[in-house]
């Protein structure tokens, strides 16, 4: 990217970068802010790699905003498709022991907090786009249960979610307790940072922005 920037007479004025907040690698419970330091794992590696390669860029009077995705849920993509499907079945669950955190974020406010973090001009460096209270794995589950008034009562174990889910499954079942800090101090308001309205909207009304 520093390469780029240099050969451009016109340089742009922001820098908005994706990343995950996989990047933490597995943490149980502990709290993770924007502060918080990188797992050791293959994933966390590559999500670091992926980061340092527009670590530059202000040096050229550009604004880097780095966004840290939790599992973003939309009603036709990703995610939370596949994990309903079991649960029309009446074979809806936890995924693996369900103890692990589920940084999840409705697609909505994916996009509001992007609108949002473009128009302040003060907000730079790294942002969580994560729902402020990120629940168990099985929490998730026994709400997903509730809304779609089917039984939450069968994990599915970690092999099964691998076939399903790719390298997503790895996401899914290590889990991180990432906050929003940096955003809600900034002022942002979530719209659906409530689990169970959330996944209602989404299965009843699909993703309203």
């Amino acid at each position: 990217m520093t390469e780029a920037l240099l050969e451009v007479r016109v340089k742009p004025r922001m820098l908005l970068q994706a990343s995950a907040v996989g990047i933490y690698g597995p943490h149980g419970d502990e709290i993770i802010d924007e502060n918080a330091p990188s797992g050791t794992d293959f994933l966390s590696h590559v999500a670091v790699d992926w980061e340092d390669s527009t670590a530059t860029v202000d040096t050229f009077g550009v604004r880097r905003v780095v966004v840290r995705l939790g599992v973003v849920l939309s009603a036709d993509s990703g995610a939370l498709p596949r994990m309903v499907l079991p649960f029309r079945f009446f074979a809806g669950g936890p995924l693996g022991h369900g103890r692990q955190r589920f940084p999840w974020i409705h697609l909505a406010d994916v996009a509001n907090a992007l609108r949002f973090l473009l128009e302040h001009e003060e907000a730079q460096g790294v942002f969580h786009l994560t729902a402020p209270v990120p629940p168990t794995n099985a929490e998730f589950a026994r709400a997903l249960g509730r809304v779609l008034k089917r039984p939450s009562w069968l994990p599915v174990p970690a092999f099964a979610l691998r076939l399903l889910f790719g390298e997503m499954a790895t996401v899914l079942l290590d889990g991180q307790n990432a906050v929003p800090q940096r955003l809600q101090t900034l002022g942002f308001h979530f719209r659906y940072g409530e689990m169970e309205a959330a996944l209602r909207n989404l299965l009843q009304k699909g993703d309203a922005v």
